[in-house]
């Protein structure tokens, strides 16, 4: 699973399973949120309030590019990276 971006300790990376919609998954320590891009929500997985706040923030600055990164992977191109949060 590539790594797309890295802010404030968590880790994003893209895994593309074309069986379902274009998601990215959050790590934080042994916290995984797995996070839908379209329409934007969390739809796996448990970290702390922070942390989901956090990259629900990033993934709304960041969502063309998001899917952008999905559309890339899908077609056998490795994802390109993302902005962190600041």
């Amino acid at each position: 699973m590539p790594v797309i971006s890295k802010f404030y300790g968590i880790v994003i990376r893209m895994l593309v399973t074309r069986t379902l919609d274009a998601r990215f998954h959050a790590l934080y320590g042994d916290h995984e949120i797995v996070v839908q891009i379209w329409p934007l929500r969390i739809v796996g997985g448990n970290a702390p309030a922070r942390v989901r706040q956090m990259v629900l923030e990033w993934a709304t600055q960041n969502q063309d590019a998001l899917l952008q990164n999905w559309q890339r992977a899908t077609a056998g191109i490795a994802p390109k990276p993302v902005q962190p949060l600041e």
